[in-house]
């Protein structure tokens, strides 16, 4: 959609503001909407580049895993898991209910 401008509205600014639980001010709101619609914006610039060259990335660093292969291992044994538990219930840590009884 080459020349369209999305512009953000405070209305919007003020939904998603909704789903994260904040409150901002309408000054906030209006402030918010214009960075937001300069953002949107900028990345709509994206779609202006010819792409069609490019090979996909899967990093854009030649990194690979620091981490050590997955292998087995035994476990700690269950009086030494739990030795610093505040509290416990046979051989399992015990913890506030969290789920109703229906």
């Amino acid at each position: 959609m080459r020349g369209y401008k999305l512009k953000v509205t405070p209305d919007e600014v003020g939904h998603i503001a909704d789903l994260a639980r904040l409150c901002p001010s309408v000054d906030e709101k209006l402030r918010l909407a214009e960075q937001m619609s300069q953002i949107v914006e900028f990345v709509e610039q994206l779609n202006e580049l010819d792409t069609s060259d490019v090979e996909p990335l899967h990093h854009v660093l030649d990194l690979h895993s620091v981490l050590r292969e997955d292998e087995p291992q035994p476990s700690l044994p269950v009086d030494e898991a739990l030795m610093n538990a505040p509290a416990r219930k046979g051989d399992y840590f015990r913890v506030p209910r969290v789920i109703e009884k229906g």
